[in-house]
């Protein structure tokens, strides 16, 4: 396989010029972009494995540019931010993004976040490949969701969630554990985040996101799916 390519965007030049040598060095083929709109050109013609994303840009702001690309595409998406409020870490998170990083940040951090983003993406498959709930099918070794035949576009952080749930149908997952499968590292601070992940995941799998059939929430304690088999 070829070098794994990844897209820095951020205002800051010097941010840029830290993050890309420590990429390079570790292999990655990097291409930049210092405002919104080359950013989301870039994204789109050259189709990286991954973009790290700062929030504040000029043009479009990072969300937006988040929200346009998951419109049909999942590539995976971390965002940097410079803003420590639970609040935008939530947005980030809910309109698409796989994880944030606030600054400031160790590049070695941003190093390990991009090898567990990647590493969900290209994970093995599971022995049983092949899940239905309801009218889902979940291919675990092409890391696709469709439901009732149309394919739905998950995030790798999203579909990893769901995949957990899906490998034991009924059990509920404290969001800790979740966290930690999806992520790859369990730490308390990303806790609530996982809400934010469980409502994206509702608005694209449930017919009714208000009143979900199958992503269940089991108050007090976490969630659980129900409905789940082998196929």
């Amino acid at each position: 396989m070829g070098k794994k390519t990844i897209l820095v965007v951020d205002d800051e030049k010097q941010i840029v010029e830290v993050l890309s040598a420590y990429l390079e060095r570790e292999g990655y083929r990097v291409i930049v972009a210092y405002d919104g709109r080359t950013a989301l050109d870039t994204a789109l013609r050259d189709k990286p494995d991954l973009i790290l994303l700062d929030l504040m840009l000029p043009e479009i702001n990072g969300l937006d540019i988040c929200r346009l690309i998951r419109s049909n595409s999942s590539i995976p998406i971390i965002m940097l931010t410079a803003r420590d409020d639970e609040m935008d870490k939530v947005l980030c998170l809910e309109v698409g993004a796989d994880d944030y990083i606030t600054k400031p940040f160790s590049p070695r951090e941003v190093l390990a976040r991009v090898r567990a983003v990647l590493r969900r993406v290209s994970s093995e498959p599971a022995k049983q490949e092949r899940m239905r709930v309801g009218e889902l099918d979940i291919d675990m070794a092409k890391h696709e969701v469709t439901k009732a035949g149309t394919l739905v576009q998950l995030t790798p952080t999203e579909f990893k969630i769901l995949e957990a749930m899906a490998k034991s149908p009924g059990r509920v997952f404290t969001r800790l554990q979740l966290i930690d499968y999806a992520q790859g590292y369990s730490f308390e601070g990303y806790e609530r985040t996982i809400d934010a992940h469980i409502k994206n995941l509702r608005q694209k799998v449930e017919d009714n996101p208000k009143q979900p059939n199958h992503i269940v929430t089991v108050f007090g304690v976490g969630y659980k799916l129900e409905g789940g088999g082998h196929a």
